[in-house]
């Protein structure tokens, strides 16, 4: 007997890779670009190319998916929101692939998250 396969539908899914995210004063913050997830599967921090025009002097940050707020089904405009201001998301370090991962936390504090 095979195992039932889930049935998901188009309108209970929306991929967020390349999405655009926000302020919540409406300020362009980037657009996620990877998502880190811990051993057990667990999401804990997206990944936002922030700043530079045409990805010329951008830098990769790692928030804590916490701090995001994504849009409600039938949200036509779709927004996912942060509630860091440009300034707290220009302090945060450099997302580096492959070394530690600091995550910029929900309350703007920086978060160790080891990455092996």
């Amino acid at each position: 007997m095979r195992p039932r396969l889930p049935i998901l539908e188009s309108y209970e899914l929306q991929g967020i890779l390349g999405k655009e995210v926000r302020s919540a004063t409406d300020e362009n913050m980037g657009r996620i670009v990877d998502v880190v997830v811990d051993r057990s599967g667990q999401v804990r921090a997206a990944v936002i190319d922030f700043g530079g025009f045409l990805g010329v002097g951008s830098r990769k940050i790692a928030v804590d998916w916490n701090a995001l707020s994504f849009p409600r089904p039938g949200d036509k405009a779709g927004r996912v929101t942060l509630e860091f201001t440009r300034d707290q998301l220009k302090a945060g370090p450099e997302f580096q692939d492959g070394k530690a991962v600091v995550v910029l936390g929900a309350q703007g504090k920086l978060e160790p998250f080891p990455f092996q």
